[in-house]
């Protein structure tokens, strides 16, 4: 009679921690919370962190790689709240939101970019700076995107309803909310970036892309008309 396969015990990030991560999000005791991190958060999360920094050589730090880890696991517990059950996997999601923070403080993933010369920008970015002034330009910018965030920060479920869809429209606001600390914004660059971020191929991104655009233009001709958008969970603007 054939033996039965021993449970992979190297198994670090189960099922039973995504039920733990739901649990602590349920909860206000802060005790409660603080006891369910330490024994079924806390170790998950540092593998992942370990494995995610050494499987992709994120190396190119200015700090060592142990400080690195600790900053991802900081970052993976500010974001805990944004895990919703039933929207996708923990591990897929965390794994996503740890790739997702390494890349874009990644410096030598900066430098790579910068050899990537004279490819036009992402064509939903609209550059208006020979509308206005230079400091009119920056202002309105900083607002415009502040407001089109909360929009989609409210409306993104509505617009597209497939985990994978969702994933990558949030890794392109990511890097509109990042974007002080990208050297490169050019397409190719940052469809790279994208594609790391989430594991979606090119077409993929450029499908969702596309429906961002369509968004995007229409925020953008409400904000210049009206001065702000309404960032309400309104649904489908089409």
């Amino acid at each position: 009679m054939p033996r039965k396969k021993k449970k992979n015990s190297r198994m670090y990030f189960t099922q039973d921690t995504e039920n733990a991560i739901i649990r602590y999000n349920d909860s206000d005791d802060v005790v409660l919370r603080n006891k369910i991190y330490n024994e079924h958060i806390a170790h998950p999360f540092d593998k992942l962190a370990e494995n995610i920094i050494h499987t992709f050589k994120f190396y190119y730090f200015d700090v060592p790689s142990e400080d690195v880890k600790h900053e991802v696991v900081s970052f993976l517990v500010m974001n805990m709240h944004k895990f919703k059950e039933g929207k996708g996997k923990a591990f897929s999601y965390f794994s996503i939101v740890a790739k997702n923070y390494l890349i874009l403080h990644n410096n030598n993933n900066y430098k790579k970019m910068k050899s990537h010369d004279k490819i036009e920008k992402l064509d939903f970015v609209r550059n208006i700076s020979s509308e206005k002034d230079l400091k009119e330009t920056k202002e309105f910018n900083v607002e415009f995107v502040s407001q089109m965030l909360d929009y989609w920060d409210n409306n993104i479920t509505n617009v597209f309803r497939r985990q994978k869809d969702i994933l990558v429209a949030d890794a392109v606001l990511e890097l509109f909310r990042k974007k002080q600390f990208i050297e490169n914004f050019n397409k190719k660059a940052l469809y790279i970036m994208i594609r790391e971020m989430t594991g979606s191929n090119t077409q993929h991104i450029t499908r969702v892309v596309n429906v961002m655009k369509r968004y995007y233009k229409r925020l953008f001709k409400e904000f210049q008309s009206t001065g702000s958008i309404d960032t309400s969970n309104t649904g489908s603007i089409f």
